[in-house]
């Protein structure tokens, strides 16, 4: 059974790089990420556009590759949180979470009993065809899998501690194009407004033991980042990569 190098790497304070991943519906583009040397990728099912299979695919070449797929789910429901981690995701990215008592409810869905309530229907493609009993396979996946909470409006910025608070929470990555809409200053990535907010929520990560993450879409902001204590960090997307390179290619030779 896989083992999320990237939990555990978080929990010993070191840098883990991933990016986004929300259009190419392709397992051998998940397979050039994680090649690549990124640790982990959010698979965007919240914006992007897959469906359970695409997922499955996607998250088995991922591991494959050494990359620790993240599903962003497009809601707070639990049918989304659990068939996303029965389709291989080694953890789930919470967007617009607003509520301390929500993500609660959203992190007990993602783990089995005695840590959650998530229904146990696994089977042997879920182990790698391990021979492992119902309780070391619950014990692993407890161990393994992942809760990343995204802080993207100016309301969970104010709640951040009540939502830190949560039992269960990893990591923290933020989104910055809507907390700077929630904010007043829409795609002012450089905006002191900003920046001040996502430093307030490192600072509250840091005092709560949960990995301090953001995603930027160009290195440049994620070098800011990374200089300022980010530890799950993400940057570019698979479809930004691919228009970057050929666009650079082509200009080169024109």
């Amino acid at each position: 059974m896989h083992v999320n190098k990237v939990k555990y790497a978080l929990k010993d304070g070191r840098l883990q790089i991933g990016c986004s991943f929300s259009q190419l519906r392709s397992p051998e583009v998940a397979t050039i990420l994680g090649k690549a040397g990124f640790d982990w990728t959010y698979l965007d099912s919240e914006h992007g556009n897959f469906d359970l299979e695409t997922l499955q695919d996607l998250c088995r070449a991922s591991v494959a590759a050494g990359m620790m797929p993240i599903v962003r789910v497009a809601d707070i429901q639990y049918a989304l949180i659990a068939r996303a981690l029965d389709c291989g995701a080694m953890g789930v990215l919470l967007p617009r979470v607003e509520s301390p008592e929500v993500l609660a409810r959203a992190v007990s869905w993602a783990f089995f009993p005695p840590l959650g309530v998530r229904g146990y229907g696994l089977s042997a493609p879920h182990v790698e065809y391990e021979p492992a009993t119902i309780p070391q396979i619950i014990e692993h996946r407890n161990a393994n899998t992942m809760v990343v909470l995204q802080i993207e409006t100016k309301l969970a910025l104010e709640r951040r501690e009540e939502l830190l608070g949560v039992k269960g929470i990893d990591a923290v990555m933020v989104g910055p194009a809507d907390l700077s809409i929630s904010l007043g200053v829409p795609g002012n990535f450089d905006s002191p407004v900003l920046i001040e907010a996502v430093e307030k929520i490192r600072d509250s990560c840091v005092k709560f033991g949960v990995a301090p993450g953001i995603h930027m879409r160009s290195v440049m902001h994620a070098k800011f980042w990374k200089d300022r204590g980010m530890k799950f960090l993400s940057t570019g997307s698979e479809t930004g990569f691919l228009f970057e390179k050929a666009a650079e290619s082509v200009k080169a030779l024109s």
